[in-house]
């Protein structure tokens, strides 16, 4: 692992932290069970109460997060994703139903949001390769020649033949922004299938939790400093939770780390599918709490891009979702159920109270 991913990596860790100290072992035959791994290209690590069965339960989850990832990856050679890029302008690409699933909650936002949130971005991932330690900031003319093939529009799906195609060659799927989203919803649905009453998984910033603690109390999860580095604070905020799902997406999460060391320009890895460019919506982190991860994880893209203003309308119009918007200069934008439910942690953020009518 290259110096520049190690550093991705603890900047992405650091984007939720959880603020409880845990109990190794409970009485009677309830006990902490632990895994770690890498997978969907961020480190995972997930905390089961429960006797045996809940042990067994926790490989059960981590074994499916690795099967999302055998079909979503967009670098591991035989994904699905991969065979439908390959195949971009080709042919039809026979998938699994998890991958049709995803792609179509995708397509479904793609629409609600007229583009904003697009999976066909790979093209611009592919040409910013923000993650490469030789990533450079590309012309305009590579940014407008790949631009033209981002269209969520040219998804052509079937579900009775289970296939995906893309219309022009040379388009791209990336799942990124909610395949995350989509494994911890199915780890979660295992776990409370086999009777999991408290449980914590951090699936690299996309935080899910079972119930509460095992003692009752909710989990306390604390809001990742975006700008931890020059503050040297470890949070911002804290929320309390049982059985919901806090997701952030930031500017801080993967960044050209070189170029921002030199220049103090931050070119992240958060595009914008209308300008080919890492979105400028004036946030440094939005943040989303929901029943579903999926939701949450496009859903907190979503308003990175949008900016706290339009993406506060569009959240209230999709359902039932708290969100927090966190802005350049240090404003903190709630929505009206976070009211009295967030927790300050410093006076370094200043967290503006939401606007009389809105929800």
């Amino acid at each position: 692992m290259n110096i520049s991913l190690r550093r991705i990596l603890s900047l992405n860790l650091l984007l939720i932290t959880l603020l409880t100290f845990l109990v190794g072992c409970a009485t009677g035959n309830t006990r902490e069970h632990n895994r770690d791994l890498f997978a969907l290209d961020t480190v995972i690590t997930l905390r089961v109460f429960g006797g045996r069965s809940a042990g067994k339960a926790l490989d059960k989850a981590a074994e499916r997060i690795r099967e999302i990832e055998d079909h979503m990856s967009a670098t591991l050679e035989d994904s699905d994703v991969s065979r439908i890029n390959r195949a971009a302008g080709k042919e039809p690409v026979k998938v699994h139903e998890d991958t049709l699933f995803v792609i179509k909650r995708a397509l479904n936002y793609g629409e609600l949001t007229g583009g904003v949130f697009d999976i066909t971005i790979g093209p611009i991932v592919n040409l910013w390769d923000i993650k490469s330690e030789k990533a450079s900031i590309p012309d305009e003319d590579q940014i407008e020649d790949k631009l033209a093939l981002v269209d969520y529009r040219k998804v052509r799906i079937d579900e009775e033949n289970m296939t995906v195609f893309l219309e022009e060659e040379g388009m791209a799927v990336d799942l990124g922004a909610i395949a995350k989203g989509y494994a911890a919803d199915e780890a979660t649905r295992i776990l409370r299938e086999a009777g999991v009453k408290s449980a914590l998984l951090n699936l690299g910033g996309n935080v899910i939790t079972i119930g509460g603690k095992p003692d009752g109390s909710p989990w306390r999860v604390g809001l990742q400093d975006p700008r931890s580095q020059e503050t040297g604070q470890n949070h911002f905020a804290i929320v309390e939770v049982k059985g919901a799902t806090v997701v952030s997406s930031g500017d801080y999460e993967r960044y050209m780390v070189d170029i921002y060391e030199r220049t103090g320009e931050r070119y992240h890895h958060i595009f914008d599918p209308r300008t080919g460019y890492p979105a400028q919506s004036g946030l440094m982190v939005s943040t989303i709490i929901s029943a579903s991860s999926m939701d949450a994880d496009a859903l907190s893209t979503i308003l990175f891009i949008m900016g706290h203003e339009d993406g506060f309308k569009a959240i209230e119009e999709l359902g039932n979702f708290e969100a927090i918007a966190v802005s350049l200069d240090k404003d903190v934008y709630i929505t009206e159920g976070l009211k009295d439910g967030l927790i300050p942690s410093n006076d370094l953020y200043n967290i503006i109270e939401p606007e009389a009518g809105r929800k």
